[in-house]
């Protein structure tokens, strides 16, 4: 989704308060944005921590700054930062957050995002994007820039089907109509559990939805899921995200707090790394059973 950034935040850059800050990263990718910013475009270097404290200054004083670093060492190592400087004072830091989830592959724990979005959650105010494909880029890039507060937005890579185009952005969406289990998928495991179940809508197949903002107070589920999952009364979530703090323990405790009563509920949700190897986001998908193989035989058990 790097590309798609880039050429979304080069369309932004005519704003003159747009100030862009880079933790050493973006080399081939983010040179036009560079070039258009100019003065504007900072280096922040390997310190983060210090780069959201600069976001924040800018924004009190009625800047709109931007950030852009690897996930883990935006929520991780700049935590206290996006939590006192940022978030306690409501300030519109937009902080883009490369390589959700397992992204990284082989360079380890250190570089994964497993729990972000869990731990941000929890932070006042903080409205949490996560495109689920390519071309949600720029409408994410112009919502998160609306923001009166803070934004966190997970990047990853959109994985659209063979054969299918992806319904234009919106922080809930129906993927695929069918009158089997309700799937909700966040971000581009949206692409995933499609190409699983496949396109073709079928009455016995499953309905599967997209989720793209969080948390749900701040992007509830709309009626058509409300009224879908009603009539069926079978859940299954799916996140490249550790169990706690997901979207699944949230969307369960949002159905026991409205009565909403749900016969099966199933969860697929990163595992960490049950073999203590470490490999492709491909592996560490198989492992967790985030696969199409493995989300199929789940949703037919």
């Amino acid at each position: 989704m790097r590309r798609e950034l880039c050429a979304a935040l080069v369309a932004r850059a005519a704003r003159p308060d747009l100030v862009f800050l880079t933790g050493d990263l973006g080399f081939g990718a983010l040179e036009p944005l560079r070039d258009a910013l100019g003065e504007r475009f900072l280096n922040a270097g390997i310190a983060e921590q210090n780069m959201i404290g600069v976001a924040a200054a800018l924004a009190s004083e009625g800047l709109e700054p931007w950030t852009y670093t690897i996930a883990p060492f935006c929520y991780a190592r700049a935590f206290e930062q996006i939590r006192n400087d940022v978030c306690f004072h409501r300030l519109p830091v937009r902080m883009l957050a490369n390589g959700g989830g397992y992204a990284y592959g082989v360079m380890g724990p250190t570089h994964h995002a497993l729990e972000d979005y869990g731990v941000l959650s929890t932070l006042p105010g903080l409205h949490i994007f996560v495109p689920a494909f390519d071309a949600d880029v720029a409408a994410v890039v112009d919502a998160a820039g609306t923001q009166a507060g803070p934004a966190y937005i997970r990047l990853g890579r959109g994985e659209v089907p063979e054969g299918c185009v992806a319904p234009a952005y919106a922080p809930w969406r129906r993927l695929r109509e069918g009158n089997g289990p309700v799937v909700v998928a966040v971000g581009p495991m949206a692409g995933v559990v499609w190409s699983a179940v496949g396109s073709r809508e079928d009455l016995d197949g499953p309905e599967l939805w997209a989720v793209s903002e969080l948390p749900l107070c701040a992007s509830p589920p709309p009626q058509a899921f409300v009224a879908a999952l009603t009539a069926r009364r079978r859940l299954c979530v799916v996140e490249e995200h550790v169990a706690q703090g997901g979207l699944g323990q949230s969307l369960a405790a949002w159905c026991l707090e409205g009565g909403l009563a749900v016969a099966e509920f199933r969860h697929l949700a990163a595992a960490g790394y049950p073999s203590g190897t470490y490999g492709s986001q491909a592996f560490h998908r198989r492992e967790s059973g985030l696969d199409p193989a493995a989300i199929r035989a789940t949703l037919a058990a």
